[in-house]
């Protein structure tokens, strides 16, 4: 048997685990948990938008504790800092590529979908936040630790005959998670960003790969207070240009919004539009070279973003909790649906048959809209937003890598894993992807299944958590909040009750 032999076979084992990992049955574990997680919250997420919204975009003008950072010994981030470090992997190329594939593969109705994805896939994020804070722990340096690893643990492990299975399964989510993170979360993204800036700037990939490798290393060896503090600066900076760039599309074009949300709302009923929304909101998440499919709209479901809100100061799990709501709404609802209007409004698409006039794919399609409007600055406003988006993804992945790697091996390991993957980051913008993408794509599908096993066993302990806030916040009731799931947190937790007298901070 020779070597080419043993990559088909591998090729073949991959591709049918590819086709379970994103096919009709992830589909069905991923959305319905998100409408499962709906219904038990009694679909806080709408019933209480005016509340998560006041305690997350707007109390970070109004509320110091948001935004104030943490002193020099204390190991954990502001809420805010939390927020945009896991904005930072999640608003990425996907945000580009993802929806104007959903447009390529299911024309304007596939937007509709990648909106209903994300409405549950919020009350989805919310939960692994929840259960993020209840569940995690401090490790020997004083850092917090949380994520799907530590309450498949501690929480799914806990129940009766299920220790194994929760060890088994936190361990599986970890490897996982290490493994996508040098594919999906390192040298996919670096590969696009130096493939971009070669044909916009005309710059040689080996250069930019050692300038994103010098750069990236100052920051990720730094650890996550310094991920923390650059991912602050660029994510509002990012998102906030990406935005002006395509409301001023929108804004020129605003003639076209009527016809263009008829041509959303007749097409998302057709087999078509239902199958591209699928499709297109997998690219928005996990790009790999060929873009290759990856998970819905947001990375609700997967378990991910968990483990850098796991780090925030924040006290209350469900204070946290509304945050991953606010995660989802900010990529999906606002950059993902701004992304679709403005190649929806740009003469790109026929709003009456819903077919692209154009032969553009992927970002590209999108730098051919602002091109129409910019000129050559448009595709290179592009090529620029891409850098942006994948350099803070490939941060924001750092740290998930860091913690699952740390959760295998221990706190003093992850030095090395920040240095391997650093290393990779030159080899992402100098290889051309292969095999390797292939597998790292279904790796990082395969994490989303043990966390939403965790999700759902551990469902009860989210409706709980969020009745007790309910009542304490909203109605005023005089009862103790839920404390940690871990003893010793637990402990400081009693004592700040005792002396500060019923929180919610």
């Amino acid at each position: 048997m020779n070597f080419n032999t043993i990559i088909e076979g591998i090729r073949s084992v991959n591709s049918a685990v590819n086709q379970f990992v994103w096919g009709i049955p992830m589909l069905i574990l991923l959305v319905g948990t998100g409408i499962f997680m709906t219904c038990l919250t009694k679909v806080f997420q709408l019933t209480h938008i005016k509340w998560w919204l006041k305690n997350t975009i707007g109390g970070i003008f109004t509320d110091r504790n948001i935004t104030s950072h943490t002193g020099k010994g204390d190991k954990s981030i502001s809420q805010f800092q939390s927020l945009c470090t896991a904005l930072a992997a999640t608003i990425g190329t996907g945000n580009i590529v993802g929806v104007a594939s959903a447009l390529l593969f299911g024309g304007p109705g596939a937007i509709f979908w990648m909106w209903v994805v994300a409405f549950f896939g919020m009350m989805t994020n919310y939960s692994e936040n929840v259960l993020g804070i209840y569940f995690r722990r401090k490790n020997e340096k004083g850092e917090w630790c949380g994520g799907a690893m530590y309450y498949l643990r501690d929480g799914l492990g806990s129940k009766k005959n299920c220790k194994y299975i929760g060890l088994v399964l936190a361990c599986l989510f970890s490897v996982f998670c290490v493994l996508a993170s040098f594919g999906i979360g390192n040298m996919s993204q670096v590969n696009s960003i130096a493939g971009n800036v070669k044909n916009a700037f005309h710059i040689d990939s080996k250069i930019t790969g050692i300038v994103l490798m010098v750069v990236a290393g100052l920051v990720i060896i730094g650890g996550l207070k310094r991920i923390a503090s650059v991912t602050e600066k660029l994510v509002p900076f990012m998102a906030i240009a990406y935005i002006l760039g395509t409301l001023i599309i929108c804004l020129t074009n605003i003639s076209q919004w009527g016809a263009a949300i008829r041509s959303i709302f007749h097409f998302a009923f057709s087999t078509e539009a239902m199958w591209g929304g699928v499709t297109g909101s997998v690219i928005k998440w996990a790009i790999t070279w060929g873009m290759k499919r990856g998970v819905f709209s947001n990375e609700a479901g997967l378990g991910s973003s968990v483990m850098v809100h796991s780090n925030s100061n924040v006290r209350e799990p469900v204070r946290q909790g509304m945050w991953g709501i606010f995660e989802v709404f900010a990529d999906t609802i606002v950059v993902c649906t701004l992304t679709a209007f403005t190649v929806l409004t740009s003469g790109l698409v026929n709003l009456e048959t819903g077919r692209i006039l154009s032969d553009s794919e992927g970002s590209a399609l999108v730098a051919e809209a602002f091109g129409l409007h910019f000129g050559v600055w448009g595709a290179r406003f592009i090529a620029i937003s891409i850098l942006l988006f994948a350099f803070s993804t490939v941060l924001g992945w750092s740290h998930y890598g860091t913690k699952a790697f740390e959760f295998l091996f221990g706190t003093k390991a992850t030095t090395v894993y920040r240095i391997i993957f650093v290393a990779f980051i030159y080899v992402g913008a100098t290889m051309k992807m292969g095999l390797a993408w292939d597998l790292s794509d279904t790796f990082n599908g395969l994490m989303a299944i043990p966390n939403l096993i965790g999700v759902i066993t551990l469902s009860p302990i989210v409706y709980h958590i969020t009745k007790n806030y309910v009542s304490r916040a909203l109605k005023k009731e005089k009862i103790e909040p839920m404390l940690s799931a871990i003893p010793e947190i637990q402990e400081e937790q009693a004592a700040a009750v005792k002396a500060e007298g019923y929180y919610e901070k």
